[in-house]
């Protein structure tokens, strides 16, 4: 079985953490990468300066309120880039407003998920995701 690169854009530790333990025991090999910024995983997809031997991620995880570049920005330059707008990108954010819902969706977002506050419930929304993305769903080039 591959193993599945999973490029994580989120600027709190906490989330970055959950979602590490969340992955532990995947059940599909996988690698996190991650940048605290929407201006660095730009340049992580983009494999430019520190990134240049980045690997194409197979699925990113994106949240939306990052400084920098915001996630609705990242989301759109993404999906405007036809080298970049086949891997599926999952909002991972805690905001649900049906604003920033429907923002994302215009945007061409793959999925939308909230964040819970909860620990168990953080850890249960992460691997649900990687069971449908990664088990379920079959990817560009896998």
């Amino acid at each position: 079985m591959t193993e599945i690169n999973i490029l994580m854009m989120e600027d709190s530790p906490d989330d970055l953490d959950l979602t590490i333990e969340a992955l532990k025991d995947a059940k599909v090999r996988n690698t996190l990468h991650h940048v605290e910024d929407g201006v660095k995983g730009l340049q992580f997809l983009r494999r430019e300066g520190e990134y240049a031997d980045a690997p194409r991620p197979d699925v990113i995880l994106l949240d939306l309120n990052m400084p920098r570049k915001n996630g609705r920005e990242v989301l759109a330059e993404i999906k405007a880039d036809a080298n970049l707008r086949t891997i599926p990108v999952v909002i991972l954010t805690t905001s649900e407003t049906d604003e920033d819902i429907l923002a994302a969706y215009n945007l061409n977002a793959n999925a939308y998920v909230t964040k819970p506050v909860d620990f168990e419930q953080f850890i249960k929304v992460v691997r649900s995701i990687e069971d449908f993305w990664f088990t379920v769903v079959r990817l560009p080039g896998k």
